[in-house]
Order: C-alpha cells, then structure tokens, then sequence
C-alpha cells in the first residue's frame, strides 16, 4: 500500500507537506468517483439511458465537463470564503479544468449545429423546429433557477424590499433574459451573481451562437429565407451587445472545423484507434496542467485536438459510452446550471460563511465530495421533472407556429 501512494503521489506531482492542500488534484477523483457510483445506482433504481445519437462519446463527455466546473467553483468558493475574492484558484489544474469545460461546451455546440445545417443543405432547415428545440431545451429549466435565484436574494435580503420595485423589475427582467443585457445585483445584494455561480454568461454566448446559425447556412451554400436571416443579424447584435471576446467565441469555430473534419471517413477510422484515446487524454491535460489558462491559443489548440479524436469515435478507453457517462452526460445541464445554487446553499444557509471558513482543507473537501451525490440526485430530478418533458413539447410547439404563420400568410394573402 505505501508503494501504490508513493507512486499516486509521484503521478499527480503532490509533494508530502501538501497533501492536504486545498488544490489537491486527488479531491476531484473523489468527487467524480462518487458522482459515478450515484449515477451506478439511479441507473439500476430507473434503467440506463437510451443509446440514441450519432455522437455517442459526446454524449459521454458532458456530464464529467459540468462536474469539473463543479468542482473548479468548489474551489473558488474555499479561497472566496477566506478572501472575499471570486478569482480563479492557484492552481492550473483547478483554474483550468472550469475554463476548459466552457470551451469543450462551446466546441460542442458549434459542431452539433454546424453538423445540422450540413446535413440539412439539400433537404432545408426547419428553422422553427430547431429554434423551438432550443427554447425548451434551455428555457425551463433556467426559469426554474431564476426562481430560485429570485428566492435565495430574497432570503439573503431579509425579505425587505431594498431596491425601488422599477429597479429591481428591470434587473430581473435582464436576469430572466439569459443575461444577455447583464447580470446586475438583486435587491441590494452584492455580487448576485455569485449565486449561480456565475454560470448565465455563457448562455447569452450560446444564444448569440443560435441567432447566427443563418449566416452559418449561407456560408455552406444554403440560403434561407429572409425573416430567418433577420434572425442572423440579430444574433451578431447580440455578440456585440454582450462584448463578446474573440477567445470565447473561437471555440465556436473550433466546434465548426471539427464538424467538417470528423465527415471524412480517414478521420473518424484514425479517432476510433485506441491510440487516439491515449493523444485525446494528453492533449487534453497538457492544457489543462501546463498553462495558467486555457483561453489562450495553444491550449485552445490542445483542446481542439482532444475534442476532434472524441468527436470522431475516440472513447477514452470506453468511459465516455459507458452507460454511468451517459447518465451524467443527460443531466448535464443540470449540473452546469444548478451547481452554483447548490455551493451557495451550502455555504450561505447550512454550514454558514464563517464555519466554512474555518474548515480546514481536508474537511472543505469532504464537504464537496458528500455535496456531489446531493447535485447528481437534484439534477436527475430536474432532468426528469422539468427538461425532459419540456423537450417533448418540441414538435407540438413548432406544428402550431406553423400552422399561426399559415393562417396569418392566408389572411394576408385575401385582405390584398
């Protein structure tokens, strides 16, 4: 046994005096083990998930993507309770393993949509549907955490109105608008955002991405029709509007190339070898170890390798098509998205700010890992509950846009 350590200690280059640092790579096995073997019992309580999808290893990859931004706001959260600073940890690995999970979600996305509208270049988009899709993909359950943001503000506030009720409608209304006019304090409580822990952001980057899937359509050759367009030219609005850096919105593309390059069968026979699992995982964690940070061009370059062999049929060894993968991988939004209420709660409501503070690294940490089973339980109640029946919706909602726009088109058409 003191073999097996001396080498796991050599591995993660842990020297012996910081074996219980607060930035002790060993924190997130842990964390990801028991976020496995709560997934190993919903699956033998409720069935594993449908294997359907043409991209079953990025499936796989979502749901350890949203637990490592988990888990890099966990460590946030124990440097912010002693410092009052919501930075980034000293520590590449924890620093990076939040950044790098944002920009494989953005690589994702520009590769699912840019694989769509490819595919949909001799038949035609159904832009209603695909926008529809969207909405009830992302819009529930993000009212469901508004709720409880707008919830967890009043409860910090002493349930006092502090803001004027114009104020604080309007601030909330920018909330409910995926952040994309901002993301202003609430009610008098500093730094709001924090709550979820800062998360919305890149959903007003994954909207302004959607809005612009028309002026993609163009770029393959497939114009749609003008209102959808109109659409288009919304969405590079929406990009200036939030500001949108260059290095956030490359991913993007990075997803775009990816789509493209993963279509040649040489490619995808290359990506299924065992070997291209081996490069996916060095690619991966040399950005994530060697840099102190991941929105630079190399790593971004490093990550882009990593997604395209995952893309193209690299399992990792079977991880990411393992049935455990994708049950984490369904509730990934989830995750993503309610994590930070779940940090907050902890810390604000439960434990409280100063014995939080108190607790030494090794206790921090088990706080974390018991916390995990709890996230994983509350995302697939979510999932189940509120995202997936919203997504049934999908053909019923874009059949009766469908049918308003005839019935309006025909209006029209006898009032000439």
């Amino acid at each position: 046994m003191l073999v097996l350590a001396l080498r796991l200690q050599l591995l993660l280059q842990v020297e012996p005096d910081k074996m219980i640092s607060p930035t002790n790579p060993v924190s997130v096995i842990v964390a990801l083990l028991l976020a496995l073997a709560t997934a190993k019992v919903l699956i033998r309580q409720f069935g594993a998930p449908d294997t359907q999808g043409r991209f079953a290893t990025i499936d796989g990859l979502r749901g350890y993507l949203a637990l490592l931004v988990f888990l890099h706001h966990s460590c946030i959260w124990y440097f912010y309770l002693r410092t009052s600073a919501f930075e980034s940890p000293p520590s590449n690995f924890f620093a990076n393993i939040g950044r790098a999970g944002v920009a494989l979600f953005f690589m994702i996305t520009g590769f699912l949509f840019a694989t769509k509208i490819i595919d949909a270049k001799t038949k035609g988009m159904d832009w209603i549907r695909l926008y529809v899709s969207r909405f009830l993909r992302l819009a529930p359950l993000y009212a469901f955490a508004m709720a409880l943001l707008f919830i967890s503000v009043a409860a910090v506030s002493g349930f006092a109105l502090i803001d004027s009720p114009v104020t604080l409608a309007i601030n909330a209304l920018k909330w409910i608008g995926f952040t994309v006019l901002g993301e202003p304090d609430l009610n008098g409580v500093e730094s709001t955002k924090l709550i979820l822990a800062g998360v919305p952001w890149t959903l007003a980057y994954e909207w302004a991405f959607y809005l612009c899937l028309p002026l993609l359509s163009i770029l393959i050759g497939a114009i749609p029709p003008f209102p959808i367009l109109a659409i288009g030219f919304a969405g590079t609005l929406c990009f200036i509007k939030i500001h949108a850096l260059p290095i956030f919105v490359a991913p993007f593309f990075s997803g775009i190339l990816v789509a493209l390059l993963v279509r040649r069968i040489w490619f995808r026979q290359i990506a299924e070898r065992r070997i291209s699992s081996l490069i996916a995982i060095a690619v991966v964690f040399s950005a994530l170890i060697l840099f102190p940070t991941t929105y630079s061009r190399i790593p971004l370059v490093l990550l882009s390798v990593g997604f395209a062999l995952i893309a193209g049929g690299a399992t990792l060894f079977g991880t990411l098509t393992n049935p455990l993968s994708r049950m984490l991988g369904e509730m990934a939004y989830s995750i993503y998205l309610l994590h930070g209420l779940v940090l907050f709660t902890l810390f604000h409501f439960i434990i409280g700010n100063y014995n939080a503070r108190l607790l030494s690294p090794v206790e921090y940490w088990t706080s974390i890992s018991l916390t995990t089973p709890v996230l994983i339980l509350i995302s697939f109640t979510t999932f189940n509950c509120i995202e997936k029946p919203a997504m049934q919706y999908t053909e019923r909602v874009a059949s009766w846009i469908r049918q308003a726009i005839t019935i309006r088109q025909g209006a029209s058409e006898k009032s000439f």
